[in-house]
């Protein structure tokens, strides 16, 4: 399944389809058992004598593969946050609850990281059209440097330095890539500018207020200031 935002170190992942998803065999490995052994889990609940509802079993487990050490293609599942619940459920203790609140924390960063990209992604359009109603005759690089903005202010370069840097297509996506705090940031800056690029048509007065608004936003996003780069705030 092709991922929007990368599996983590836990098998979390956001398909292209909008889905947070687990692969069982980050399951189960943090859970410290045997994949065979959760894979027979996920089969039972799978079962239509589980008492699972059809609807229930189609939409929360996934059947997929991988290649093992041998190349030899291996089966596994992927589980939405439901479909990782019903299987957890049957995981007892007190070790086994740790990691079930951390899956559920991890779900709950992960959708709330796909959101933000879900609403930037609706939202761009909507300022690019504001750029383009902000200029009489709007040239390549309006666009270009609104964007350029935003993410120099948030992530201290262009999104083209940033794919060099992370050797990253050249019309791939970036926000994937980055951390959840830096996703809410940017989402809500470009949210700002969409308000801004017709009352302040002035580049450099817009930027000096988005780069405060970003400081003085910090906080809201659970980061602290020294953990986003803003070297914007400094003039160059």
């Amino acid at each position: 399944m092709r991922e929007l935002i990368p599996m983590d170190d836990m098998g979390v992942f956001a398909s292209k389809e909008d889905v947070v998803y687990v692969d069982s065999r980050w399951v189960a490995k943090v859970f410290d058992k045997t994949h065979d052994n959760v894979l027979k889990d996920v089969r039972r609940i799978m079962d239509p004598e589980s008492g699972y509802s059809y609807s229930f079993r189609l939409v929360n487990f996934h059947e997929s593969s991988y290649r093992n050490s041998q190349n030899k293609k291996m089966p596994c599942f992927l589980m939405t946050r439901d479909g990782f619940t019903a299987l957890a459920m049957g995981y007892t203790g007190k070790k086994a609850a740790r990691f079930k609140e951390a899956y559920i924390n991890r779900f709950n960063e992960m959708e709330g990281q796909l959101q933000s990209l879900i609403s930037a992604r609706t939202q761009f359009p909507h300022l690019m059209e504001q750029v383009r109603l902000a200029h009489e005759n709007p040239k390549p690089y309006h666009y270009s440097n609104e964007a350029d903005m935003l993410n120099r202010i948030v992530l201290g370069m262009t999104a083209r330095q940033f794919r060099e840097r992370n050797n990253l297509g050249k019309e791939e996506s970036i926000r994937p890539f980055l951390r959840p705090d830096q996703i809410a940031m940017l989402d809500f800056l470009q949210t700002m500018d969409m308000g801004l690029v017709l009352g302040v048509p002035d580049f450099q007065k817009r930027k000096t207020l988005l780069q405060s608004a970003a400081f003085n936003a910090v906080g809201k996003y659970g980061t602290k200031a020294e953990s986003i780069v803003f070297p914007a705030l400094v003039d160059e």
